[in-house]
């Protein structure tokens, strides 16, 4: 039996274009782990707000009794659930932002290049 793939989203990092892998590798770890972590970031908080939305006209039963606090928890437990998402995986939100973050930061360092010759 293989283990289980812990990635939820349909866009797997091992299909980026060669090319942009070796631009990539020549980045830097410490800012490409930046730049990944920012996407994730913004993947975290879209589904967050996605979360709330979809949630904002559930009725509170009861038992909980709703109020103030329940709101306070719900917008908790929305962010939690837009983290560990993102962190798994996610929707492939944060796969095609850092793959446009790195071609755009290509452009800008082969363009400063072509301007400093």
């Amino acid at each position: 039996m293989t283990p289980m793939s812990t990635s939820l989203s349909p866009f797997s990092t091992t299909s980026i274009d060669p090319k942009l892998t070796a631009k990539v590798a020549n980045i830097g770890n410490a800012e490409n782990k930046e730049i990944r972590q920012k996407a994730e970031e913004f993947e975290s908080v879209f589904l967050a707000q996605m979360l709330r939305h979809m949630t904002s006209g559930m009725a509170t039963d009861g038992v909980v009794g709703g109020g103030h606090a329940e709101k306070i928890y719900r917008e908790m437990l929305m962010d939690e659930i837009g983290n560990t998402v993102s962190r798994k995986g996610g929707i492939g939100i944060a796969d095609s932002l850092y793959r446009e973050m790195i071609k755009q930061q290509e452009v800008a360092k082969d363009e400063h290049s072509t301007h400093a010759s």
